[in-house]
């Protein structure tokens, strides 16, 4: 039977052969001791057990509280015994004194002598009670007739007490039961001068008056007992606290218990345990350690030396050193031992050693170690093959990944549709998309070979199969050999001689065939390779397929993204336009620009983006850019643009969200500027998009103060347009944020380089797109980029005709005249006849039905335009007269001899214009 240190009951420790272990005494108890109290890592729930009587805690505190209480109980009965005995000598010493002292006081012998002794002593007497505080001070005669007391009714009444010794000329104290109750009372005689007693003082304190000092004394001690019960609480919580922290909050039944499951795990565990001291002698071994290194029933307490063990084995457990998983031949079997010091956590000096029996392991290392392998390669081949949406790029990562751990060559056939991101055509030819080998130029067919497998090849099965197929020796497959005579002939002279064809599949698609090759190894192929194949390449089927529907989903976008940026810019003389449009590395995006020409050889340009890519972005960004091309020629105002693009925005997303097929449009910027050649001011606002860049004429680049707007969308908040002069050859410079934004600096920095760029950059506009991409060019952005630089331009005063008209009917003649004068001026004459109708009509609508005041203005540009100003917000219709209308044909007949015309209207009205192309 194991007694164990703090067991509540025997356990049997008997082993299947019938030994017991047995206890060593001294350090192979505290061993034992210190393997059964192992720390548990359970706490306890909640709660201190400081005062359940069941702990040693709260017995300890009992016991304190018996011992304070008796220890109370008998300083109160001392303290009421000592009390009692020097109260009642404190009242005789005070009523012997008291008396003696008013019976030699002088006066008293004379009163006793009056005729009325009490009307002379009784204040004497009653003021000298209260000043000796007594209870009573009785003056009487020889008689006990008594002439004085506290309280008068008893004046003349007989004394109660001994008179005898008093009467005799002694003293007399005595302890009575009185008329004021329980007494101490002094009798004593009051003497003549020749020694007769003429008189007796009696002075007494009362028992109740007497015990007064417990009372007082009393409070101490209760007190006292109150502070000790208090320190032995405090005491009782410090040591309950410390208890629960040594043992993890469980009381005496779960140590218990908890030390019993480790006692059985300790005996009953698939692994040997032993615990050697400083001095190298046993003090532990289970029964598994027993088994494995087959010890004597009495090893415990001898020094492993003296064992019987092998001498490594032996050794490493006297030493005490370190060991992790070393492994020793004991008998027949091979010991895997784990050996660490006891003393690392604060525990007594030793060793404790494992030992596990790993001859089963040992022979299953081989078949783990292929596995494992086996294992890394399907986990490389996840990690390494598909890193990319590329085709061609995921096929040569197989192959690397395949080749040589798998095989000594690798190929991947594909077909050619498959590469193009279409659907495979089952009858077509495969084209030789990857190979990989452990040797250079090896007979099989070269990259990039059109391939057409005959029926009894092993590839031309697998196809038809869908199954992987395995030939494991070549020389001996005549349907492989069948294929090419020829090239397979040098195969097998080069010492390839087993195959593994797997298809490519990807649902219900086969997409080509991927061979591996053996050479090196003389063992062919076998079914467990095979399945490894299958699963290696169904693995890579998945990226392979995912990279095909890339491309063909890449290849839309960028067939849409092309048709709706712009494919050249239209002829204007404002600007002197260049861009550049730089996709994202992950495909198309939804960036774009534009440049519009308006009336009054205005030019406006405009730069959008839409968050996103592939289709989705790119569709809507050709809705945005051929709404904002349809709102341009309403000639709005930039901010007014900006809004109707917001609302329609607005609506999309809505559209979108309602139908479960569409997706919501996540961030949209854009930036409109309409530059007037004329007075060469530009109006810029902007919605949520990075401001412009302006290079002046000397170089100097700004970044001007343009109010951002929210992004397009959100609604809500209005638009605010920026006017900017620049000088006749200023750059203007638009762009996206993907230009001066990624995910390694912000747009401070971006604006800074950007700036940088700029200020080094040629003076055309083809020269600055080159060197701000430039700065770009080693990056492969994760954004589109589009950039857009426009230098300016200005109609001189020779181009601008301007006069201004009265509201007079006769003036439109005048008008008619300078017009033909500046005609001629400008070489125009064979514009003079519809130039002057055009301008009558427009000039007399404006006297008619606009307000003053007016102006006509005339520019020569890449076509002749004709304005007509008035203050008046009216805007005319074009209309088809009736026959017998005096009027309305005007804007009839101007919209037939001009090429184009409308109205914008202007902060103080509205402008009428109308243009002529040039002969």
């Amino acid at each position: 039977m194991v007694r164990l240190p703090g067991r509540t009951g025997p356990r049997s420790a008997r082993r299947p052969n019938g030994r017991r272990l047995q206890l060593a005494s001294g350090p192979a108890r505290r061993a034992r001791e210190l393997a059964g109290h192992g720390r548990s890592g359970r706490s306890r729930p909640s709660g201190l057990r400081s005062l359940d009587g069941r702990s040693v805690a709260g017995q300890v505190f009992l016991l304190q509280v018996a011992i304070v209480v008796l220890l109370v109980a008998a300083a109160v009965v001392a303290l009421v015994l000592q009390v009692r005995h020097d109260s009642g000598q404190e009242a005789r010493n005070r009523s012997l004194a008291v008396a003696e002292t008013f019976a030699n006081a002088p006066g008293v012998r004379e009163a006793l002598a009056a005729p009325d002794p009490t009307a002379v002593l009784q204040p004497r007497a009653e003021a000298a009670r209260k000043e000796a505080h007594v209870d009573f001070l009785v003056v009487m005669n020889t008689k006990g007739i008594r002439y004085t007391h506290p309280e008068p009714d008893r004046i003349g009444k007989k004394f109660v007490g001994t008179l005898q010794p008093a009467l005799a000329g002694g003293t007399v104290v005595e302890q009575v039961d009185g008329t004021l109750g329980p007494l101490v009372q002094a009798v004593v005689p009051v003497q003549a001068p020749d020694g007769k007693v003429v008189g007796l003082v009696s002075a007494g304190i009362t028992t109740r008056n007497a015990g007064g000092l417990v009372d007082r004394q009393l409070p101490v001690v209760l007190g006292a007992a109150a502070v000790a019960l208090a320190l032995a609480t405090a005491g009782t919580a410090l040591v309950t606290r410390r208890l629960l922290r040594q043992t993890h909050g469980l009381g005496p039944r779960e140590m218990t218990r908890m030390y019993e499951h480790h006692d059985a795990v300790l005996h009953s565990v698939r692994e040997g345990v032993t615990i050697v001291g400083d001095d190298g002698r046993l003090l532990l071994a289970n029964d598994e350690a027993h088994r494995l290194l087959c010890l004597p029933e009495d090893a415990e307490g001898r020094h492993v030396l003296d064992l019987g063990l092998a001498p490594e084995t032996a050794d490493l457990l006297a030493s005490g050193r370190i060991a992790t998983d070393e492994v020793h031949l004991v008998g027949d079997r091979l010991l895997a031992i784990n050996q660490r010091p006891t003393d690392m956590a604060g525990g007594p000096s030793g060793t404790v050693a494992t030992l596990r029996d790993s001859t089963e392991l040992r022979a299953l290392s081989g078949r783990a170690e292929q596995a494992r392998e086996r294992l890394s390669l399907l986990y490389d081949a996840g990690v390494g093959v598909g890193t990319t949406l590329d085709v061609t790029r995921t096929a040569e990562e197989l192959v690397r990944v395949a080749v040589p751990r798998f095989a000594d060559y690798a190929t991947v056939d594909l077909y050619d549709a498959v590469l193009d991101g279409e659907d495979p055509d089952p009858g077509a030819a495969l084209r030789r998309t990857a190979c990989a080998g452990i040797r250079e130029n090896t007979p099989l067919y070269p990259l990039g070979q059109e391939i057409r497998f005959i029926p009894s090849t092993p590839q031309a099965l697998g196809l038809k199969t869908r199954r992987p197929v395995l030939e494991p020796r070549l020389e001996a497959a005549p349907g492989w050999q069948a294929q090419d005579a020829e090239r397979t002939e040098r195969v097998l002279a080069f010492g390839i001689h087993s195959l593994i064809t797997v298809p490519v599949r990807a649902g219900n698609l086969v997409l080509g065939l991927v061979s591996f090759w053996r050479s090196e190894k003389d063992e062919p192929f076998d079914s467990e390779e095979l399945a490894l194949a299958e699963e290696l390449v169904a693995r890579a089927a998945v990226s392979i397929d995912n990279a095909r529907r890339y491309t063909r989903e890449h290849g839309l976008a960028v067939t849409l993204q092309r048709s709706l940026l712009p494919r050249s810019l239209p002829e204007q003389n404002a600007l002197d336009v260049a861009y550049r449009y730089l996709p994202a590395q992950a495909g198309v995006g939804g960036d774009w620009f534009d440049v519009l020409p308006l009336s009054g050889a205005r030019v406006a340009l405009v730069v959008g983006d839409v968050v996103g890519h592939g289709l989705h972005a790119a569709a809507t960004m050709g809705r945005l850019r051929t709404a904002v091309s349809n709102f341009s020629a309403l000639d709005l105002p930039p901010e007014e643009l900006l809004g109707l693009l917001d609302e329609l925005v607005g609506r999309i997303d809505q559209d979108e969200t309602a139908d479960s097929a569409g997706a919501p449009i996540t961030g949209a910027t854009c930036l409109y500027a309409i530059y007037d050649p004329v007075s060469r001011r530009c109006a810029v606002a902007r919605a949520g998009h990075p401001p412009p860049a302006v290079i002046g004429p000397d170089g100097d680049v700004t970044f001007p103060d343009v109010p951002a707007g929210p992004p397009l969308g959100l609604g809500g908040l209005p638009f605010e347009t920026a006017e900017l002069e620049l000088a006749e050859g200023s750059r203007l410079v638009l762009y996206t944020d993907g230009l001066v934004m990624d995910r390694e600096r912000d747009i401070d920095t971006g604006l800074e380089e950007l700036r940088t760029a700029l200020a080094s950059a040629g003076e055309s506009p083809e020269d600055t797109c080159r060197a701000v991409l430039d700065v770009r060019r080693p990056f492969r952005p994760v954004d589109d980029i589009a950039l857009l630089v426009a230098r300016t331009r200005a109609l001189g005063p020779g181009q601008v005709a301007e006069w201004d008209v009265p509201g007079e009917a006769a003036a439109v003649g005048d008008v008619r005249a300078a017009v033909s004068r500046r005609l001629a001026e400008w070489g125009l004459e064979e514009l003079t006849f519809t130039t002057e109708l055009i301008l009558s009509e427009l000039v007399t609508n404006a006297i008619r039905y606009g307000a003053e005041p007016i102006r006509v203005r005339v520019l020569r540009d890449r076509a002749l335009i004709c304005e007509v100003f008035d203050s008046s917000n009216t805007s005319p219709h074009l209309r088809y007269a009736a026959s017998t209308d005096e009027g309305g044909r005007g804007l009839f007949l101007v919209a037939q001899l001009s090429e184009r015309w409308g109205t914008r209207y202007t902060p103080t009205g509205k402008a009428i214009w109308a243009e002529q192309p040039l002969p």
